[in-house]
């Protein structure tokens, strides 16, 4: 007797996000578990876009240093030099503006952007400051410039939502909703962002992140629970692809910072600190991730190789 899978029956799909303008990308799509090639379909695969910044970053450690210091003063020249690195999708952070740090205005802010998306045609996720009142006063017009370029707009949170999503709405742009680490947040926020008129669609969940070692098994249970909810259990308000945040959160921790004499035991600070990176993004898509954002490219490179072997057994057996 010939032995047959056990298959889920699911009752939900992912939808599928494309953004950008002259080159677009896609991510989403599915209608199974993550990588469950034998329970359904996935038209794509994972995205990664590379962060960079609109100032030169206060946060980046010696490892990044080495790789962006010589473009970071210049957030073209930075995007240009990931895209030679096979950046598929640029991430701008809006730094600058936050009020700890140089307090930009919105429309110093929308000038860069404008800059940006004139000399790149890579598509284009633009991150506020994540300080809540001033992203709703930047992210509005940052939206209103870009109108047109298809971006993904973020992020909305529940004390700033009805300004980021309706402008995000009007500029024609995708939408991240950050909560904070609990399934009925996220869910409650989609809900007050649908209510605004914005499409279900075109939300991409923000459960929030965390890094290997830092909080990292209660948000992949967030985000493990999150896709169930939607795929499984059928909740349309969680059936949305989801976001990982990766870089913003590993590349704070001890273990990509400490260098090799402060901390010998723990060998090359080099191979520490971009698998630190790579191993968390890689843990994330096994939860339901389908956009990372990182910074270090070669963990780029190592979570690409994951994506690609991954989908070459699916591939091969179609």
């Amino acid at each position: 007797m010939n032995f047959q899978i056990p298959k889920e029956t699911y009752t939900g799909g992912v939808p599928e996000i494309t953004f950008g303008k002259e080159k677009k990308v896609s991510f989403g799509g599915e209608s199974a578990l993550p990588f469950y090639f034998f329970e359904g379909d996935f038209p794509n695969k994972p995205l990664i876009a590379f962060e960079i910044q609109d100032d030169i970053p206060e946060d980046y450690p010696q490892e990044l240093s080495k790789v962006y210091s010589s473009v970071w003063n210049d957030p073209v020249r930075w995007a240009k030099f990931c895209e030679s690195l096979g950046a598929e999708a640029i991430a701008v952070r809006l730094t600058s503006t936050h009020p700890d740090s140089k307090d930009s205005t919105a429309q110093e802010a929308s000038q860069k952007i404008k800059r940006i998306l004139s000399e790149i045609d890579l598509p284009l996720i633009i991150l506020g400051s994540n300080h809540s009142e001033k992203d709703a006063d930047v992210l509005p017009v940052v939206s209103d410039v870009a109108r047109g370029y298809n971006c993904i707009i973020g992020k909305a949170q529940e004390s700033n939502y009805k300004t980021i999503s309706a402008s995000a709405l009007a500029g024609g742009h995708n939408l991240i909703a950050m909560s904070e680490l609990d399934v009925n947040l996220a869910k409650q926020l989609n809900i007050l962002i649908t209510q605004i008129g914005f499409p279900k669609e075109k939300i991409i969940i923000d459960p929030m992140c965390s890094a290997l070692g830092y909080g990292f098994e209660y948000t992949y249970s967030v985000m493990e629970r999150i896709r169930i909810a939607g795929l499984i259990q059928g909740d349309t308000m969680l059936n949305c692809p989801m976001i990982a945040d990766v870089g913003f959160y590993v590349w704070k921790t001890k273990e990509t910072q400490a260098t090799e004499e402060e901390a010998p035991q723990w060998g090359s600070l080099y191979e520490r600190a971009v698998m630190w990176e790579a191993v968390t993004a890689c843990s994330f898509l096994l939860s339901g991730a389908e956009l990372i954002i990182m910074r270090h490219p070669k963990a780029v490179e190592v979570v690409k190789r994951f994506i690609n072997d991954i989908f070459y057994k699916l591939e091969r057996s179609e």
